[in-house]
């Protein structure tokens, strides 16, 4: 095995010469390898209306903010990390404490564990303890904006707006389904450089002619954390060719698309910025005494606490959170086709999603096809309506049948359940091992750790539930490990707010 610090293998990366546009920010990434030699490359977010004043100094220091996320998956790797723009302590303590955070996570999460992309010695990295995971030090200077100083704002934003970071996933649609129905949506789509977009199309051609508060920024960061794999010694130079789902390195994905849907909420003052994560995403692990969050960091609670936090500091007073925390992957997709069906049809929840005739279609072979055709047709409902063929839906379930899916234990026996339970899966040694009745999973669920009513704004609560309760079989609290059902979800509902803050305002 070889030391930890054996990672760092640049001097320096520098984020600097951030260039504020009316509709478009970009900056220079600069590696400087331990030879002296340079690898540049720029990352540009844009937009299709007018978001930025170069002459606001706030302005200047979101887009400062936004420019510096991707550099925050790179702290185990650099001697040196510099930080060039515009940014207040506040700033400066949320890329620190995150650059930390992300340097444990991408350490217990991909070089402690099996990644196929590591080349060896890479692959065996003694796992050990310490007080301080990034080898950065990290280094902020104002070369451009002297002088400037940055105002605390004190936003008054509308509650009964909601930014929802959108994609073509159940997650996204139920959600934007829901607000619509009590309250004014935004969907933000962030189309990136790569093919992560190709899941996407469907949903933004329908918002775009449905829905007006639709904005569709564009950002090349998929480019940057390419190009930056490709400058590491200890990965595959054939890593592109791998089929995997995970990325090689990087965990630090969704603040880079936050940062995209931030001068989008601040512009159109939208009090709340929903992310569509469910149940099982908020997630603590430990391993050998180092603990973690299982690489989920970014979809879990606790991500959107800090965010909230955050933004509370610097005076936007807006709220980061996630309306599906109580609910299952199986109970998402029951609402999302039983009350949506004209959203569902736009899903696409396949990473090796294709083009015919201009509409984008699931693969129907890899493992996230079978799991979608499987609980599609554990709700009775067609896995037709989001484009998969008789003969994909045949496989899918004939591949269930011998294969299982990449769910936690309890949803996964709940969905082969359900399946055996309607003749939809022959019985054999595989299917009759997994399915197990866990009824608490088509359930709206509550804990002390992932899905605590005080995570959620008051002002969200009562239109919420008031639409979940009826998809749900029922309510259930976790209490001394075990599941233990309720009756009167409006017990709940005056549970106190994480944040203690002022009197909600603007509803």
């Amino acid at each position: 095995m070889i030391p930890i610090r054996s990672l760092v293998v640049f001097s320096k990366l520098t984020v600097h010469s951030p260039i504020i546009e009316p509709k478009r920010v970009k900056a220079v990434y600069v590696i400087t390898k331990k030879d002296g030699t340079e690898e540049s490359n720029e990352l540009i977010y844009s937009y299709d209306a007018v978001y930025f004043d170069k002459k606001n100094n706030n302005d200047l220091n979101l887009a400062s903010m936004m420019v510096a996320q991707v550099a925050l998956n790179y702290g185990l790797f650099f001697e040196q990390v510099i930080f060039d723009g515009l940014y207040d302590e506040i700033d400066k303590r949320f890329l620190s404490d995150m650059m930390e955070n992300t340097s444990r996570e991408i350490l217990t999460n991909k070089f402690f564990v099996k990644n196929e992309f590591l080349k060896p010695p890479f692959d065996a990295i003694e796992p050990k303890k310490m007080e301080r995971y990034t080898a950065a030090q990290i280094t902020f200077t104002n070369t451009q904006f002297s002088g400037m100083a940055i105002q605390k704002d004190n936003a008054q934003p509308h509650l009964s707006k909601y930014a929802i970071l959108s994609s073509g996933g159940k997650d996204s649609l139920l959600t934007y389904g829901l607000i619509k129905e009590f309250a004014e949506p935004h969907p933000v789509y962030i189309n990136e450089s790569g093919r992560h977009w190709f899941t996407a199309i469907n949903a933004y051609e329908h918002f775009k002619e449905n829905e007006p508060n639709t904005v569709k920024p564009w950002c090349n960061s998929d480019r940057i954390f390419n190009w930056m794999v490709r400058q590491m010694p200890f990965i595959k130079e054939n890593f592109q060719n791998i089929r995997a789902d995970i990325y090689p390195i990087r965990l630090w994905t969704v603040a880079v698309f936050l940062f995209g849907v931030l001068p989008v909420v601040r512009k159109r003052n939208i009090g709340n910025i929903l992310i569509g994560n469910e149940y099982d995403t908020t997630v603590k692990g430990n391993y050998k005494g180092i603990t973690h969050y299982n690489g989920l960091f970014d979809q879990s609670k606790y991500f959107d606490n800090y965010f909230t936090r955050y933004y509370h500091k610097k005076g936007w007073n807006c709220y980061q959170y996630s309306i599906l925390r109580s609910l299952s992957e199986l109970l998402i997709l029951k609402v999302l086709v039983k009350r949506y069906p004209l959203l569902q049809q736009h899903q696409v929840s396949c990473h090796a999603a294709h083009e015919e005739n201009g509409r984008m279609l699931p693969c129907g072979n890899c493992e996230k096809c079978r799991r979608i055709i499987g609980m599609l047709t554990a709700w009775r409902e067609s896995p037709k309506r989001c484009g998969y063929t008789d003969v994909q839906i045949n496989k899918g379930l004939t591949t269930l049948e011998q294969l299982s899916v990449k769910q936690i234990g309890p949803d996964a026996s709940q969905l082969y359940h359900l399946l055996l339970l309607k003749n939809k899966l022959k019985a054999n040694e595989h299917t009759l091992k997994l399915a197990k009745e866990h009824s608490e999973i088509t359930m709206l669920r509550f804990d002390n750790e992932r899905s605590l009513m005080s995570d959620l704004p008051n002002h969200i609560r009562k239109p919420l539930f008031a639409i979940l309760v009826e998809y749900s079989d029922g309510l259930a609290q976790l209490t001394e490990r075990k599941w233990h059902t309720f009756t009167d979800i409006n017990k709940k509902m005056d549970a106190p707010y994480f944040l203690k803050e002022k009197n909600e305002r603007n509803q």
